[in-house]
């Protein structure tokens, strides 16, 4: 790893207030692992700005007009988190034998990063960085997490549990990733597909330094959503079976009534038919919108739009 050069790959929105910090601390440990011979003196930075609306892409050009450790990538528009990111690894790829992504906030802990070297020095193409445990996330975001972790799971999506993006890739894996040429990225569920050895750094959450999380609720479902719709087809099961568990009920109803009229009985049943109609309903439309939700992504899929495009390069 003496002469390989790294890349550490931060995708970057509306980051201005942070960067700063970040910027300090990555290129102070850029340098402290060039000199110990960790990584190759050709090593370097790169941000990538996603189309941000305050000055996260002039701080970033500054930085790299400064350094020759720090390089920027300005997307032409706002694409997301997961295609900015592949954008990032993508361009670096061309130079770079190892990769490191990790969030412009360095809430995952940058002191991990020699560690996840090493593991790759000891033949490891894919080292994740693992939080060990959730004491800095409120009630909320913490019992939300753990709920997403193990709905996936059950969902049939293979991935590492309390693991986001903070990781590191060889060459050939990265080569390997850029060959899955689907638009809805999620790459929580890309990465372990690949097959190649792997191992795990494990580490505690900081707290964000500066600015606000670009990931409130109403995205966090939206990536799950995506997440789910990429890698599994069991909600199309579930419809199934929610359809023969209505079935059976409803032959239960209906053997209830004609005995209820065998008997002399009236079936008053207004409130419940009512209640009926409307679970019913409702329920349709969710199995609807399950359905609209995979014809969605075919639709994108086919139209075959490239991700990203790119409008600077500063190196």
């Amino acid at each position: 790893m003496e002469n390989s050069t790294l890349a550490i790959v931060v995708p970057c929105y509306n980051e201005a207030e942070v960067l700063p910090q970040t910027n300090k601390q990555l290129c102070a440990l850029l340098d402290e692992m060039i000199g110990k011979r960790l990584v190759g003196d050709s090593s370097y930075v790169m941000y990538v700005d996603d189309g941000s609306r305050d000055r996260t892409w002039e701080i970033i050009a500054e930085y790299a007009a400064a350094s020759s450790h720090v390089r920027g990538l300005k997307l032409a528009g706002n694409v997301g988190h997961q295609n900015a990111l592949m954008a990032g690894l993508d361009t670096a790829r061309q130079d770079a034998d190892v990769t490191i992504s990790i969030d412009a906030d360095l809430q995952d802990d940058i002191r991990a990063i020699p560690e996840m070297v090493k593991k790759y020095n000891e033949g490891c193409d894919i080292v994740y960085g693992v939080r060990s445990k959730r004491t800095t996330d409120s009630f909320f975001k913490r019992t939300t997490a753990q709920m997403f972790y193990k709905f996936m799971t059950n969902m049939g999506v293979k991935s590492v549990y309390n693991h986001a993006d903070f990781r590191l890739m060889s060459l050939r894996a990265v080569n390997a990733l850029c060959q899955y040429e689907e638009r809805n990225l999620f790459l929580r569920g890309l990465v372990p597909l690949l097959g190649y050895k792997t191992d795990s750094v494990y580490y505690d959450r900081l707290e964000r330094q500066a600015g606000e999380s670009k990931y409130p609720l109403s995205k966090m479902l939206s990536f799950a959503i995506d997440g789910i719709t990429s890698f599994s087809v069991k909600p199309l099961r579930l419809i199934f079976d929610l359809g023969a568990l209505f079935l059976l009920i409803s032959l239960g109803i209906l053997v209830y009534v004609i005995v209820a009229l065998c008997q002399g009985r009236g079936v008053q049943g207004w409130a419940s038919l009512m209640l009926s109609i409307w679970f019913v309903g409702g329920c349709m439309l969710i199995c609807l919108s399950v359905i609209a939700a995979y014809i969605g992504r075919i639709y994108t899929e086919e139209k075959h739009r490239p991700r990203y495009n790119i409008e600077k390069y500063q190196k």
